[in-house]
């Protein structure tokens, strides 16, 4: 199915395919007719698989753009998250030439500024719970015009940390307001849980496949638990990537891995779940400017995070599964720029990296370490 077979206007069409893209993936194809039916929906597919369009798309559609008044309201667990999406809106409503504005309310912004960006009436509000439920409790964000509530990451949003608050957001809205959920996965826990806000969802789940970008290459280097820290160390001196994020498993490794790294004149910080959210957007404005070269990050701080020009990606530790390894690789090797995913494993984990080849089809490669650089085993 394309995009004209959905029924995506002409300008929406021009937009997509000044971005690249040509047609729908799956989880678009799927959930678009039923978000656009005005129905409650919960949708799941993997990291990369074009979630952000498929809750786009339809609102594009539904929008009254000759209308002021906030009628789609988004909502996301990270601040980066909230201006990726924004940029998203941006880039549409730019190349489709269609009137509608975006506005983003986050913790960490400055209040008075997303109020007064409200006085120009945007269509769609994207933020985080605590920002949005102040704004309304303070009568700065009207949202009684709110047709569509859009929860993103609805996973994490559906834990313990956001759940009253995002309770209090839905009774704000009008009853009739559709309720649509997006998630990388959604166990029957969270589906439980998101009885909460939305009534008898339709629950779409796509098995398609996000590909790794055939640019990245793929290697791997064994070593020592205890040897770990300092393997990064030496693939650092070897590869000098200009931009690396660097994931870890741990808090202890993570600060182990930033101080050594720093201690041999690297420019590294990190980002964890216990960062304020000054010094987090510090670190990773700085990341993004080149100022810092590695950004050392566990898997749910890294979380949101969309950042172009990462060259290489290091995992001192393998992740559990292996859509965390797709998310991570994913980091590098973006628009078609080549880009290294490198792991340090131990002995013990070469089945793991074995099956991560066979489910992506790709060629993990071993190296070693010898006089400072990285040769073939």
């Amino acid at each position: 199915m394309n995009f004209e077979e959905l029924g995506i206007s002409k300008e929406l069409i021009e937009a997509l395919s000044k971005q690249k893209i040509s047609s729908p993936t799956s989880i678009q194809s799927e959930t678009y007719n039923h978000i656009m039916s005005g129905k409650d929906v919960i949708g799941s597919s993997e990291t990369g698989s074009g979630k952000t369009l498929a809750y786009l798309l339809p609102m594009y559609a539904k929008i009254k753009s000759d209308e002021k008044g906030v009628q789609v309201l988004i909502v996301v667990p990270t601040q980066e998250l909230a201006m990726q999406i924004h940029k998203q809106v941006q880039l549409l409503s730019t190349n489709s030439n269609m009137s509608i504005l975006s506005s983003v309310a986050i913790g960490d912004g400055n209040i008075n500024r997303q109020i007064d960006a409200l006085k120009a009436k945007p269509q769609i509000v994207i933020g985080t719970c605590g920002r949005i439920l102040q704004l309304i409790k303070i009568k700065k964000l009207s949202v009684h015009t709110v047709q569509t509530l859009i929860i993103d990451e609805a996973d994490k949003m559906l834990d313990k940390t956001n759940i009253e608050s995002l309770k209090e957001i839905r009774k704000s809205l009008m009853k009739f307001t559709q309720v649509v959920l997006f998630s990388a996965s959604m166990d029957n826990k969270s589906i439980k849980t998101s009885e909460l806000i939305n009534k008898d969802p339709i629950i779409i789940r796509s098995n398609e496949k996000a590909e790794i970008p055939v640019s990245i290459k793929h290697l791997f280097v064994i070593a020592d638990r205890k040897e770990r820290i300092e393997t990064l160390r030496r693939i650092a001196q070897s590869l000098k990537p200009e931009k690396a994020i660097v994931f870890i498993n741990t808090t202890y490794d993570l600060e182990e891995s930033t101080q050594k790294l720093k201690y041999h004149h690297y420019n590294a910080e990190n980002i964890h779940g216990e960062n304020n959210k000054i010094d987090r957007k510090n670190v990773i404005n700085a990341f993004k400017s080149g100022k810092l070269q590695y950004l050392i990050a566990t898997d749910i701080a890294a979380r949101g995070l969309q950042i172009d020009g990462i060259s290489t990606v290091i995992n001192v530790n393998l992740p559990e599964d292996s859509k965390e390894y797709l998310h991570r690789a994913g980091r590098c090797g973006r628009n078609g720029q080549q880009g290294i995913c490198i792991s340090i494993i131990t002995e013990n984990e070469l089945p793991k990296i074995k099956s991560f080849q066979k489910e992506f089809n790709i060629n993990i490669v071993e190296k070693r370490l010898y006089e400072g650089k990285l040769v073939s085993k």
